[in-house]
């Protein structure tokens, strides 16, 4: 098993760092209109990778003010940490531009969900290493463009079909959990593991240190944390050094 790694989110809109409540942007909560300084704030706190999420980007909105805060916190992460981005990323030219400009790895959801087959292709040409993969999930089902629509494939079809091509990392979401700070389903994220042997990374509703140290003792690659992060309920530093 890798090191296991706690990723702060930055959920991007319209450039202000926002967190969602199950995704719905109609319950948006703006922590900051300026980007540059939280991620400064979790890089200060011990961060090597930040979860940042193009909102507008998996809304199909208009991306021009995300592009310029991702750029903005792209110019302080040099050699300091990794970004992992993801939120509309829909075709090679998105994901090659997203590399070269330095991001670590893409997180693709919609595009794959959508045409599984595509998953295969940006594997054999990017690696395993620059893909990961985004199961965001109601009742087992998962949902696709920013999370408003419904896919008939099955995740265990798809995982399967993603692990025999080569992939490495998924990113498993409960959307009834996200932003509402119930505890992180790290049952369901560990069954995923298991079934699929990838690894695995939990996103939505932690909510104190406990959840954290549930998803570590699970055996989870990860954990993707946002707003008790910004609501002050423990500090990045303090979920790095749960045991």
């Amino acid at each position: 098993m890798t090191d296991f790694i706690v990723y702060p989110a930055i959920d991007l809109r319209f450039g202000n760092v926002v967190r969602l409540r199950q995704g719905k942007a109609e319950q948006q909560t703006v922590y900051s209109h300026d980007p540059k300084p939280v991620a400064e704030k979790w890089i200060e706190q011990g961060a090597t990778w930040l979860h940042v999420v193009n909102l507008n980007g998996a809304f199909g909105e208009t991306t021009h003010e995300n592009e310029k805060a991702l750029a903005e916190i792209m110019s302080i992460s040099d050699g300091k940490l990794k970004i992992q981005l993801g939120g509309g990323i829909r075709s090679i030219s998105h994901i090659e531009n997203a590399l070269s400009s330095g991001v670590s790895r893409v997180v693709l959801g919609t595009a794959v969900i959508e045409k599984p087959e595509f998953g295969g292709e940006v594997l054999a040409r990017f690696g395993g290493e620059k893909i990961a993969f985004a199961f965001d999930v109601v009742d087992h089902e998962l949902k696709t463009f920013g999370w408003q629509s419904h896919s008939d494939i099955s995740m265990g079809t798809l995982a399967k079909t993603l692990a025999e091509a080569g992939a490495q990392t998924l990113i498993y979401t409960n959307i009834q959990k996200d932003g509402m700070q119930t505890g992180v389903d790290w049952e369901d994220a560990k069954l995923l593991a298991d079934q699929t042997g990838l690894s695995v990374v939990a996103s939505g509703g932690a909510a104190s240190l406990d959840d954290i140290v549930m998803v570590r003792s699970a055996g989870l690659d990860g954990v993707i944390v946002g707003r008790a992060l910004y609501e002050g309920n423990f500090t990045l530093a303090e979920a790095l050094n749960v045991s």
